[in-house]
């Protein structure tokens, strides 16, 4: 699943294409990809309406109309693109019409969603911490580690806590803070959530600027693919050696995901 690096290249590329364009029209292939809202209504709040804006928030893409926002969700293999016209293939979920284009919504899998929203705050108030915001903090990092007693894995991953970082990006930051992934959050030391707090922000700029992570589906554009996985430390490197001190890479379960560190500079 893309996760903020992918879902932010996403956006700066359709930045240019998008911002200004009418929606003409929006049309439906697959009934389940409008979430919260259904097809006449929707419909009926898009169309004319300019798009202003196109943001990233968690790992949606946001569009912002006059009238409200549509966030859009690529989940395993969405993909949302420009083009000239429809083209004549399969998964296509939706199509919106605009001014002088159309924005595919492709996705094999069926995963992806669209969502309205016509106030921002109860769309945002749904997240957590940006961590690439000014309010994540090392301060704001620590108190909110260390009032809670959770593994750190899954507390990193919960959404309402800090909105976009996912298994990939998690086990990179951990790696580099050396702490343990089944680590509870109210044990782990301030000088590793420092060491934590500039590793999660430093690996997210990262992967922004290697147009994030491609293992199988994710591609921005016209099926450029992320370059940012040569760049790994610690994810999909189970049997390896760790770069830091040669230890054997395990992976385990933790969160319900696969997990990946390195048992000797990540002690629990």
């Amino acid at each position: 699943m893309p996760e903020l690096p992918e879902v932010e290249t996403v956006v700066r590329h359709l930045k240019p294409d998008l911002i200004g364009q009418r929606i003409k029209s929006f049309q439906s292939y697959w009934p389940k990809v409008l979430g919260n809202v259904d097809y006449k209504y929707f419909h009926e709040f898009t169309k004319g309406h300019e798009i202003l804006d196109v943001t990233r928030r968690a790992k949606f893409i946001v569009m912002h109309l006059e009238n409200g926002f549509i966030p859009i969700h690529l989940r395993m293999t969405g993909r949302l693109y420009p083009n000239d016209r429809i083209p004549d293939e399969k998964h296509i979920s939706a199509v919106f019409q605009l001014s002088d284009k159309v924005l595919i919504f492709k996705d094999t899998r069926k995963f992806g969603r669209i969502y309205w929203y016509d106030e921002w705050s109860e769309f945002d108030n749904k997240h957590g911490l940006e961590p690439l915001g000014e309010q994540f903090t090392k301060q704001w990092l620590v108190q909110s580690l260390h009032s809670k007693k959770r593994q750190m894995k899954a507390l990193l991953l919960d959404q309402h806590l800090i909105a976009g970082l996912g298994n990939i990006y998690v086990d990179e930051a951990l790696w580099t803070a050396r702490i343990h992934p089944l680590t509870t959050s109210n044990k782990v030391t301030t000088i590793e959530i420092s060491r934590l707090h500039k590793s999660i922000k430093a690996i997210l700029e990262q992967a922004i600027a290697y147009n994030g992570t491609t293992f199988i589906n994710f591609t921005f554009k016209d099926g450029v693919p992320g370059s940012y996985r040569n760049q790994l430390q610690v994810f999909d490197r189970e049997g390896d050696h760790c770069k830091r001190c040669n230890t054997t890479i395990k992976k385990i379960r933790a969160a319900g995901r696969g997990t990946y560190f390195c048992p000797r500079c990540q002690k629990k």
